[in-house]
């Protein structure tokens, strides 16, 4: 079954119009004639088909890769909306995470909230490509899910209350 990658693509609304999703990887070129470019992958877990996040790399066009960062679900609060409704435990395998098994009519991320994501890709791209998102950024607002996620509760510790 397919993760659907280029839709998931699209709900994070990159503003890189110089883009393709092959397979289930995003490929841009942020700026024109430059020698950079971005790609952005899903990260596995160890559970089998089953992605906790997004591994993003700076690709030199004669060098190769030279950066990547690895951006969580749990992290940037991808799928908390859709854990707190469904009760999943923190402690689950399936906390913030989805697998490429999906009901009927719906993508495998479903209740995916990508707003931290987004704003993630932009920072690290930022360092990267200055300028190349005030050149072609659209609006946030025509996005699905272009709203404000409350942060997930701290996690308790193990330790006692003083």
């Amino acid at each position: 079954m397919s993760l659907q990658a280029p839709e998931f693509f699209a709900e994070l609304s990159l503003p890189f119009t110089d883009s393709t999703v092959v397979g289930n990887t995003y490929y841009a070129t942020p700026v024109a004639g430059a020698p950079l470019r971005l790609r952005i992958g899903f990260t596995g877990t160890i559970y089998a088909d089953t992605y906790g996040g997004l591994r993003l790399a700076v690709v030199h066009a004669d060098r190769g890769e030279i950066d990547a960062v690895a951006l969580s679900f749990v992290d940037h609060g991808t799928f908390h909306r859709r854990d707190e409704a469904q009760r999943t435990p923190r402690s689950s395998d399936k906390y913030g995470t989805f697998n490429k098994y999906r009901r009927p009519g719906q993508p495998p991320w479903e209740g995916a909230v990508t707003t931290g994501l987004r704003d993630a890709i932009e920072q690290y791209t930022s360092v990267w490509f200055p300028g190349a998102w005030k050149a072609s950024a659209p609006s946030r607002a025509a996005g699905r899910t272009a709203h404000t996620v409350p942060s997930p509760p701290p996690a308790r510790s193990g330790g006692r209350a003083r």
